[in-house]
């Protein structure tokens, strides 16, 4: 145990995480146990996706017993393995599986605390690093002795709470706009082209493989790109997917030597990514300013001839809840849900006139730029200035 002072003088101690707080794995009940509905004698059995896709229709339940691990509402997870690994879940009563992790706090730390530190740059890239060590990214209690957490006393820890839960409420607002704005553009799609697997009036339909630019195919990215490298070549995570754009503020490099031998994946600035792993179906449309950067093993890349299909339209159209139910369905015997290359490129698309997808293009822009403005607003850059105050011992006195 370490201790630091911060800017007002203050004495916090810094100690190992583990010494403060117990993690526990999850469990995974073999698939004869599970159901798709309700019954008695069956519980929720919490996943990944539950946080990730946030879709109803795909709640599983699992037969109760006491073999399983269970959570409160009011506990923290952590995803542990893929694309979601750091993920931070709470709000959710059940069993969970392997794919979690819970983490059970001393009472010498407060949980909103907990909760907004594990949130923070410092622990995500740890975890992001300890995950990059391994072919299937994931972590363990053991890595996590090596991760110092600033221990101010109890009742600073709850000042520090109250704050940024303030901040995060007037972040959660401004994300509800931005739900609505994206509503609105799914919406728009609609009336315009029907539903993609419906077809409702009568479009062309053809394979996603099928609209792919002269010479290219949809394919993964690096496998293993090890420890972040210091001004090595940028890589894209699902993680840095927002919005139907790439987040570039926290974007992971890697050594050129490993990002050489994956040139077929790297960007030129006119794909759509598309998440294989995790959160599975997630869409983001790569532009000019990711050009020559590399892309994960969790994400795909594709490559459209804009003759046939506008890249644009073909994101809101991959991004249609029957679209991203048929993904979901392909990946839901998997613990750690995965999406293959051969399903994206038997995904059905329906091809209107060019004309036709354009006028949408153009409405789709607008929306997306009244989306970037909310996303740019001082909420968001408010919250992200007073976590990094926050455990620099910066925020109160």
């Amino acid at each position: 145990m370490e201790s630091m002072k911060n800017d007002v003088g203050m004495s916090w101690k810094s100690v190992d995480l583990v010494t403060i707080c117990d993690f526990q794995g999850g469990t995974q009940p073999p698939k004869s146990e599970w159901s798709s509905k309700k019954t008695d004698g069956f519980i929720r059995m919490i996943q990944i996706r539950d946080f990730t896709q946030g879709k109803e229709s795909f709640i599983e339940y699992v037969k109760d017993n006491n073999k399983l691990k269970k959570c409160s509402k009011d506990d923290i997870m952590i995803g542990r393995y893929g694309a979601s690994i750091g993920k931070i879940l709470t709000g959710i009563e059940g069993a969970y599986n392997v794919a979690l992790v819970k983490t059970i706090p001393s009472s010498e730390l407060d949980k909103r605390y907990f909760f907004h530190y594990l949130n923070t740059p410092y622990f995500q890239n740890f975890i992001q690093n300890a995950g990059s060590r391994a072919a299937q990214a994931g972590f363990n209690k053991e890595e996590l002795k090596e991760l110092q957490i600033p221990l101010p006393p109890l009742h600073i820890q709850k000042r520090i709470a109250e704050i940024l839960d303030a901040a995060d409420a007037l972040k959660r607002k401004d994300q509800a706009l931005l739900k609505k704005y994206d509503e609105l553009a799914q919406a728009i799609f609609i009336d315009m082209f029907g539903d993609p697997v419906k077809n409702e009036k009568g479009w062309e339909v053809k394979r996603l493989d099928e609209l792919l630019l002269k010479g290219e195919k949809i394919s993964y990215g690096v496998v293993q790109p090890g420890d972040d490298f210091p001004n090595g070549v940028p890589i894209v995570r699902v993680g840095d997917f927002k919005l139907m754009k790439i987040d570039k503020t926290n974007l992971k490099r890697i050594n050129p030597e490993i990002e050489k031998t994956y040139n077929r994946t790297r960007l030129k600035g006119d794909e759509i990514l598309i998440a294989c792993v995790g959160s599975v179906g997630k869409i983001a449309l790569a532009d000019e300013s990711l050009k020559g950067f590399n892309i994960v093993r969790a994400t795909a890349k594709v490559r459209v001839d804009g003759n046939i299909i506008n890249r644009t339209y073909l994101a809101f159209h991959l991004s249609q809840k029957s679209i991203q139910n048929y993904f979901i369905a392909e990946t839901r015997t998997s613990s750690q849900p995965t999406l293959n290359i051969k399903q994206i490129e038997e995904t059905k698309i329906l091809v209107p006139p060019i004309r036709i997808q354009n006028q949408f293009n153009l409405l789709s822009t607008d929306l997306l730029k009244q989306i970037e403005m909310v996303n740019d607003s001082n909420s968001v850059g408010l919250f992200q200035a007073l976590i990094q105050k926050a455990f620099k011992g910066e925020l109160v006195a």
